[in-house]
């Protein structure tokens, strides 16, 4: 199974999703591009809680100086991404991808990061938040990845619980809501290890 983790924004808990992804299907993980935070990466923070063995950390293909989006912190680097730099990495085993802020964050002056998705062609987790207006961002997203045909796995809402918001979601969206994130007292490995082992196989 290989899924690119994408989010309605920025924020929005992809990390602490594909860390969970990750330690669920003992899978493989790789991050396309990194912008800002090089001395604490999302691979060195799901590596970090990430329990088990058999998960390989890909190299990143961009590594990107300034916490800007992707476009704006690679022209400061004199670099150019491109669509085709991208390849899925080589594994046997499951592959978490995990995607840089929303999916209309620009990666270049024509390409977006739902370009990259579609080019990658593997389906997506998308990762919903419970906030005011994340019924709008996250019926928009979806909408966006339908008009493109990307196959959406299912969502994973993360936040405090929301009954109305998320039923709202699952019954306009008819897709499967994967599970939900609630509160950690504290991201730790432990704790992904203790949600992990209570999660139902949802594939």
């Amino acid at each position: 199974m290989q899924f690119f983790v994408t989010g309605i924004g920025t924020e929005i808990g992809k990390t602490v999703v594909s860390s969970i992804l990750t330690e669920y299907l003992q899978a493989d993980y790789w991050k396309p591009v990194q912008s800002g935070d090089l001395h604490l990466t999302d691979t060195m923070k799901v590596q970090a809680l990430v329990s088990n063995t058999k998960s390989y950390f890909h190299p990143e293909r961009y590594r990107l100086n300034a916490p800007l989006s992707p476009h704006a912190s690679a022209a400061l680097d004199g670099v150019q991404i491109q669509l085709s730099d991208f390849t899925l990495p080589q594994t046997s085993n499951h592959l978490i991808v995990e995607g840089a802020g929303g999916l209309m964050v620009p990666l270049n002056d024509q390409d977006l990061m739902i370009d990259l998705i579609q080019q990658l062609g593997i389906p997506v987790i998308l990762v919903s938040r419970n906030y005011l207006g994340s019924i709008n961002h996250t019926v928009l997203s979806i909408e966006a990845l339908q008009r493109r045909e990307i196959p959406i796995a299912g969502i994973v809402i993360n936040g405090e619980p929301n009954p109305a918001t998320e039923s709202f979601i699952e019954s306009m969206s008819a897709l499967p809501i994967l599970f939900r994130v609630g509160q950690f007292a504290e991201i730790s490995k432990e704790e992904i290890q203790r949600f992990t082992q209570s999660l139902k196989c949802f594939f």
